[in-house]
């Protein structure tokens, strides 16, 4: 009978993610057969699975660290946000529907049903299952009808580990405080805690660790140094996306405020002689670009309004001018066309806008999101690539008939008549070493990276790191049979 623990942080982005992929990967290499589940993720940055669904990037990567393939009962319910105050619903894969916030809130109809049947289908075939939560369990005005932490801990009836972040600061407070405000049912699932990103000397923190361990009552599982090499994976959230400096050969990609599927310039931003220039609102885009990228918007209408409300649009244009490139990956190919039309809403709010017009094509939001795990060849050399799609809608057009992209016989995505501006619903394409080589020859730069060989090597550094600093033996005798 399969065993699972649950990873609770004290607040969003202290490294819950990371820390399951971490010991998904080392208990792997144990001889355990690993799943990892989060009940409830929000991110815009998704992974297709093999059976056509959709989960949380980091789910993913967890499912790879547990050398497994990706599947829809480790993230059961996914929240894409296309607004401030409403997201798409996936379930179980499936969009569900766009729900705004306190409607969410107020119905979660069969969402703790849907997390626990996943949750115990995993538990099936494996011997350990490795849960993270959302955000933190202190939200004490959330606990009502949580899915996401101790609401799912309560049902399913398994142990909490909760995770601090000492970089942020005040971590004896964030883990004492968390205690402090959980009810005692909920108290009563918490078996240990542990400490995140500390730099410097570990035995500084003795001391604070003792004080935490004191004050609680929760035994300490380890004080776990910062990561270094935590960048060259792939990142869910996009307050973890950030400028990589590399040579001289410059990739700038606007901030969107509703990117979605950033991962596409992860293996760019591990190229020695590229520098990845994320440019964050308020700032014109650099004018030594070389290849600028729009990318994925869960948004697309939204985004390219926030575009031009940046002025990102007069630089995007000047850029082609000047002789630049520029990629529209998904949402960023829609944005390059003449128009996009979305009549009903189905990406956002419904409206019908002019393009960048760069490309000479036009996209309808409508019909079935499209959702698939994808194999194509590049027109020109015939290059393999792999990737896949996650949108809405249909673009056609004159500039559609120099397709660059092939799958399946099919011609995907369109150039300008000069090449220099392309678009594609494709994602992922830039991890296949040599489509990426090609793309960065083509901009006088060499490539001397091979991805995905680097991402197996960062995660077995990172069970490395965890075996070191945290007691494994000790979490893997906290974890619980799950009860059917």
């Amino acid at each position: 009978m399969a065993r699972a623990i649950m990873i609770q942080g004290t607040g969003s982005n202290v490294g819950k993610s990371l820390l399951v992929a971490g010991l998904a990967r080392a208990y792997v290499r144990r001889g355990l057969k690993v799943a990892p589940f989060k009940p409830q993720n929000m991110s815009n940055n998704a992974a297709v699975t093999p059976e056509g669904g959709e989960i949380g990037r980091a789910q993913a990567l967890q499912a790879r660290a547990a050398k497994r393939p990706p599947h829809t009962d480790m993230n059961p319910v996914l929240l894409k946000p296309e607004t401030d105050t409403g997201a798409q619903v996936i379930v179980q894969g499936k969009r569900r529907g766009t729900q705004g916030a306190g409607s969410f809130m107020r119905d979660k109809s069969g969402l703790l049903e849907a997390a626990l049947e996943s949750f115990h289908r995993l538990a099936a075939e494996a011997d350990l299952v490795l849960i993270e939560g959302a955000g933190s369990p202190a939200e004490t005005n959330l606990r009502m009808n949580d899915i996401a932490n101790m609401g799912f801990a309560c049902a399913a009836g398994v142990p909490v580990v909760i995770a601090g972040d000492i970089h942020r600061g005040g971590v004896i407070a964030q883990i004492v405080g968390t205690h402090a405000v959980l009810e005692r049912h909920d108290l009563e699932r918490v078996v240990g805690f542990m400490v995140n990103r500390f730099r410097g000397d570990l035995s500084l923190f003795d001391g604070g660790r003792d004080d935490i361990a004191a004050r609680t009552g929760w035994p300490s599982l380890g004080v776990v140094p910062w990561f270094w090499d935590a960048w060259k994976l792939p990142a869910e959230d996009m307050m973890d996306i950030a400028s990589r400096t590399g040579g001289a050969c410059k990739v700038v990609v606007p901030q969107l405020e509703r990117m979605a599927n950033f991962d596409d310039l992860d293996p760019l931003a591990a190229e020695p002689e590229v520098t990845v220039e994320i440019v964050p609102p308020g700032r014109a885009l650099p004018g030594d670009a070389d290849l600028v990228i729009l990318p994925g918007s869960k948004s697309t209408i939204g985004d390219l309004t926030y575009l031009r409300a940046q002025g990102w649009d007069i630089d995007i244009l000047a850029h082609h001018r000047r002789g630049g490139h520029v990629l529209g990956l998904c949402g960023g190919y829609q944005m390059l066309g003449k128009t996009i039309d979305d009549p009903e809403g189905v990406d956002g709010r419904p409206g019908k806008v002019d393009g960048l017009g760069l490309l000479d094509v036009h996209t309808v939001m409508a019909g079935e999101k499209r959702v698939t795990l994808t194999e194509a060849v590049t027109r020109d050399g015939n290059l393999p690539v792999s990737g896949y799609e996650i949108h809405m809608g249909r673009t056609t057009g004159a500039d559609c008939a120099r397709a660059w992209l092939s799958i399946d016989g099919r011609a995907e995505g369109a150039a300008s008549a000069d090449g220099r501006v392309k678009g594609s619903y494709l994602h992922g394409l830039f991890s296949e070493d040599a489509f990426r080589a090609s793309v960065l020859a083509s901009l006088g730069a060499e490539s001397q990276a091979g991805y995905e060989d680097g991402v197996e090597e960062v995660l077995d550094a990172l069970a490395d790191h965890l075996e070191r600093y945290m007691d494994l033996d000790q979490l893997l005798e906290l974890a619980q049979e799950v009860q059917a």
